[in-house]
């Protein structure tokens, strides 16, 4: 079950002005399952998103790109799970375009004017036919149903929302993902969506999108794999009446820019709570370091490590696997003697080798809890950096053993 993840709440959930849901039943994977998603946008919107940089990129994240691209006013999202239509060369190309044609001549609008997205199994051909034949019979869907209609392995459906006032008007931030496993992004998460009604111009929103994923959906790992559909959108629809920011010193700035940040990292931190298996949520926390990457360099040695995240798992204070990690992230210039290690609020490390006042009772109190924290500080500068990370089970074996079946 995932770590400590509450169920969420569609009465807590804040609509959005501009923005309006519906799902289908297309029988991708399953029958009788939501396996399609439509957010349909008013016109006057802004849309903006960054994308996995691994070079097998799925066809879906192709056309998104072309199409935003092309400077057109975005008027609608199609989302499908239970195929991710990546490794499908020219066909799954034709085969995304294809939904966007359909759900556009529905719409009244043009084909580039549709975002598709999709997740699921990979190298396989997108059911193109059973998506256009349920695109007409969908149903009026709330952000409940729509965190549920993009899920693949997840356990548990992800949303939240905050409220926020700017300049005497209430702008609503609301904001749904999925992710379970392959999820070690190198932009943001497997598929993440949150919307506002709050008005940004689009150099604003492209800036917000890059800064909010990487402090959110670019700080977790569960298995150390970086998925070839990451996707992650900000959608403005301008319709709370509050002043437009157009830029990043405008006074309202930064109060949006925290509230998105917040939205995306419980959304993040939720990807990581459901992760395949999961039964430990671990915050990697490491300060000291002379810049933020080489410090998410560390995070991530040490999130990723099969050896880590399996000790983890057995509660098992085996705490040299973490000094390993560090060793290997890649800063050929660390002095260890420097470096501090603590377990929550026990000192396993320091000067280069075991703290002489550790005991192996205080390890394993901690690690026996749902969430562990791991605090490393390099002595090496002033840069710090937080990765979100789970452990490894049995169940994560045999999910990914069963998951075409």
């Amino acid at each position: 079950m995932p770590v400590n993840l509450k169920p969420i709440d569609n009465a807590q959930l804040a609509p959005i002005a501009g923005v309006d849901l519906s799902y289908a039943c297309a029988g991708i994977k399953k029958p009788g399952r939501k396996d399609v998603l439509v957010i349909r946008i008013d016109k006057g919107n802004t849309v903006a998103g960054v994308f996995t940089q691994n070079r097998f990129c799925a066809a879906p994240v192709q056309i998104c790109k072309q199409n935003l691209d092309a400077g057109v006013q975005i008027r609608a999202l199609v989302i499908n799970t239970g195929n991710a239509n990546a490794g499908t060369g020219e066909s799954g190309r034709q085969n995304a375009r294809a939904v966007c044609e359909a759900l556009a001549k529905e719409l009244d609008c043009l084909p580039e004017q549709i975002l598709p997205f999709s997740t699921g199994v990979i190298l396989e051909p997108l059911p193109v036919d059973k998506i256009v034949a349920a695109l007409p019979t969908r149903q009026a869907a709330t952000w409940a149903d729509a965190a549920e209609a993009i899920m693949t392995t997840d356990i548990a459906p992800k949303a939240t929302s905050r409220t926020i006032d700017i300049d005497g008007h209430a702008v609503n931030i609301t904001g749904i993902a999925k992710g379970a496993g392959m999820i070690h992004p190198n932009m943001a998460t497997m598929l993440g969506f949150i919307a506002t009604d709050a008005a940004i111009t689009r150099p604003v929103l492209s800036q917000l999108v890059k800064d909010v994923a990487d402090l959110s959906f670019n700080s977790i790992t569960i298995d150390g794999d970086t998925s070839t559909n990451d996707s992650f959108m900000l959608i403005s629809t301008a319709q709370s009446g509050a002043p437009r920011i157009d830029s990043v010193t405008h006074p309202a700035y930064e109060q949006l820019k925290a509230a998105l940040l917040d939205v995306s990292i419980e959304l993040a931190q939720a990807i990581v709570r459901d992760g395949e298996g999961a039964t430990k949520f671990i915050t990697i926390q490491v300060e000291g370091g002379r810049s933020v990457a080489e410090c998410k360099a560390v995070g991530y040695a040490i999130g990723r490590s099969p050896l880590v995240k399996t000790a983890f798992f057995a509660s098992d204070p085996n705490l040299g696997r973490l000094l390993a990690a560090i060793g290997y992230a890649g800063i050929n210039d660390l002095d260890v003697d420097r470096l501090e290690l603590y377990l929550d609020d026990v000192l396993v490390a320091k000067d280069g080798g075991r703290n002489p006042d550790y005991q192996e009772a205080d390890g394993q109190r901690v690690m026996q809890q749902a969430e562990i924290t791991v605090r490393v500080v390099l002595g090496r500068g002033l840069a710090n950096a937080t990765v979100w990370s789970c452990d490894f089970s049995y169940e994560y074996v045999k999910i990914n053993a069963d998951y075409r079946s």
